[in-house]
């Protein structure tokens, strides 16, 4: 008997969870989230409660096949059906015309009246971290150390001109004075 899977409605996070299954292929929750946090996590954050439990909420509604470990610590591991394969495929291939979400606190406190430079440096200093991080992972990719697809290098070089920008940017409003 046939049994027909519900339908949901897929979020960003499942499309995370689908593109990350894609890319590794079967996977505990415990590994994607660990992959997640060192690659899409610097540009694209979810809240790590909604992404431990999206897959299983996948698996039921037929996108994610779930296998349970039967000894051990009973680990479920997670892999992509053809509905899910089908669903990613769709989601690529539409084109994407939302604005991108920026969430900056600091911003928030500007905004608010603080003033930039009792945190203006720190943010800098973190910005520059994040690039000489992103700018390590290419160099070591230029060497051959390290292996990253085409479309990765793209989002690579993005997060670094992103954050070389961010720190100029903290360091230009730690440097000027506070308008009044």
């Amino acid at each position: 008997m046939n049994k027909r899977k519900p339908e949901i409605r897929l979020t960003s996070t499942s499309y995370v969870v689908l593109g990350m299954l894609d890319w590794l292929g079967p996977s505990t929750p415990y590994r994607l989230k660990r992959v997640m946090s060192e690659s899409v996590e610097d540009f694209f954050p979810v809240p790590h409660t909604s992404f431990y439990a999206e897959p299983s909420r996948l698996a039921g509604a037929g996108y994610l096949e779930e296998h349970l470990e039967r000894g051990g610590r009973r680990r479920k591991t997670y892999a992509l059906t053809e509905r899910g394969r089908s669903a990613l495929a769709t989601w690529l291939e539409e084109p994407e015309t939302r604005p991108g979400e920026f969430r900056f606190p600091g911003m928030l406190k500007i905004f608010f009246g603080a003033d930039p430079s009792t945190f203006a440096g720190a943010q800098a200093a973190h910005h520059r971290g994040l690039a000489t991080r992103f700018e390590a992972v290419r160099d070591a990719a230029d060497r051959g150390e390290v292996e990253v697809a085409p479309q990765r290098r793209k989002v690579l070089e993005t997060g670094i001109a992103l954050h070389r920008w961010w720190a100029a940017r903290w360091d230009e409003l730690d440097a000027s004075p506070l308008l009044q």
